[in-house]
């Protein structure tokens, strides 16, 4: 069994079928036979779990075993209480309600890397940074919610899933390094199969 955590680059498909227009996973991973266990769009960033092992898969995307996702998201304005409570009790997207995520205001990230491109940036509209924590991964989910609250998202990075946070790993985008089930916070055994190597980063160029 492998499972490796990656830093997916922007604008970087969640896949490794070759893309027409876009840099795929292939182009940071070179290891046979893992698989995106979830999936960033390509316009997010972040942490990206891969993995050979399909029940492994199942178990980390399931929402019954509480992996939290947290998610950086940049947003349009400034969110005020109302704003943050709404996301909070949850919010009806018209073809589901979220369930209620964990919202606050924090200070930009002096931890995060510049995105390449940059956020466009209008004088007259400040940015904000909001912390999301959810268990749900719908589609485009934290986009639609900061949207449903009047604040609209210019960049978003999933930082950690479960127990595992991408700025301890220290992966910049495009590296990589193979990790054990149990840094997940997974309840039960993992999945039979041999365990993980000791963690050890790999750095791989992309294109942009």
């Amino acid at each position: 069994m492998t499972l490796l955590a990656l830093n997916k680059p922007y604008n970087t498909m969640s896949q490794f079928s070759p893309h027409p227009t876009r840099p795929t996973l292939a182009e940071c991973v070179a290891v046979p036979g893992v698989y995106p266990a979830g999936r960033l769009d390509a316009d997010s960033e972040g942490l990206l779990l891969l993995t050979d092992d399909g029940a492994l898969q199942a178990r980390i995307a399931d929402p019954q075993h509480k992996l939290v996702k947290t998610y950086l998201a940049q947003v349009e304005g400034v969110p005020d209480e109302a704003a943050l409570q709404a996301l909070r009790a949850g919010l009806d997207l018209g073809d589901f309600r979220t369930l209620p995520a964990q919202a606050r205001l924090v200070d930009t990230p002096d931890t995060l890397w510049p995105r390449d491109p940059p956020i466009r940036y209008r004088a007259a509209i400040p940015t904000t940074w909001v912390e999301l924590r959810i268990r749900e991964g719908k589609n485009r989910q934290v986009r639609r919610m900061t949207a449903a609250v009047g604040h609209p998202t210019l960049r978003l990075v999933r930082t950690a899933i479960g127990g595992l946070d991408l700025f301890t790993l220290g992966l910049m985008p495009g590296e990589w390094r193979e990790i054990t089930p149990a840094l997940l916070g997974l309840s039960g055994p993992a999945s039979p199969g041999r365990q993980a190597r000791a963690p050890v980063v790999r750095r791989k160029g992309y294109k942009r």
